[in-house]
């Protein structure tokens, strides 16, 4: 019997802990024989084994698959809102005791904005804010926290200033006082345990790649893990079609609130 999709998704479950059939399944094959092809491989069967030899080749494409895409203030507006919508609501609910999650947090980008952001209002050491990811590699760098200029492009000028010190011609670290107010730790969100009583959980441009059923799935888990009127931050691509019956209501594009 042939090698196929099907035994290189369950192959590729033993290696990685990565569930391959809760993505899209013809988007996702699509770019795993994109990938494949350009190392030099004709199919699955060659790809698995190299992978199986080569621990760089399987963390490439750990990063490949879960296409880590990110930049500080991403969708500006939506960070704008987040500053004079968001924020003054959970301290209103909650006080400034606050526990967030930057799940899928990919190079570190988008909790560090929080944070800084955060830091305007809100003494840090009264904040715990979480961030995870499925791959070793981002969360290394992220934990590193050096950025080149270009991922800070739409980061506003007095962020910039109070929070990063210029390294070389084109990088910029941040702040240690920042750095040190981030818990990263790997998370697979389709495998393993959420956090519980939460504030906010921001997940954006994420699960946009899975199955609807796995989706759904996480949407339950993340209402599980918030506390009533919590809040979950969505990606701008990105829309919760049956909210209501999982448990949310819009308060307004992106963001949903716990009902």
């Amino acid at each position: 019997m042939a090698y196929d999709y099907e035994q290189f998704k369950a192959d590729v479950y033993k290696l990685t802990d990565i569930d391959l059939n809760s993505y899209k399944e013809k988007q996702m094959k699509r770019r795993i024989e994109t990938l494949f092809k350009r190392k030099g491989h004709s199919g699955f069967d060659t790809f698995i084994d190299a992978m199986r030899k080569d621990k760089e080749l399987l963390a490439e494409f750990v990063g490949y698959l879960t296409i880590n895409v990110s930049q500080f203030y991403r969708n500006p507006e939506q960070w704008v809102y987040f500053e004079k919508e968001v924020v003054p609501y959970l301290r209103g609910k909650f006080g400034d005791r606050l526990r967030i999650w930057s799940s899928a947090c990919s190079t570190g980008d988008e909790p560090y904005t929080i944070a800084m952001i955060l830091a305007k209002y809100i003494p840090l050491n009264k904040v715990e804010i979480i961030a995870s990811d499925i791959d070793d590699a981002v969360l290394a760098f992220a934990k590193n926290g050096v950025y080149s200029e270009k991922s800070l492009v739409d980061l506003p000028k007095d962020l910039l200033a109070k929070n990063f010190t210029k390294v070389d011609a084109t990088h910029y670290a941040i702040s240690e006082e920042i750095k040190k107010h981030i818990t990263f730790k790997k998370n697979n969100l389709l495998k393993d345990n959420y956090d519980k009583n939460l504030n906010m959980i921001v997940c954006r441009n994420v699960v946009i790649y899975f199955t609807d059923e796995a989706k759904d799935g996480v949407y339950r888990r993340f209402h599980n893990s918030l506390v009533k009127d919590g809040l979950l931050f969505i990606g701008s691509t990105e829309q919760i079609i049956r909210s209501k019956e999982l448990g949310f209501e819009s308060m307004e594009t992106f963001f949903y609130k716990k009902v």
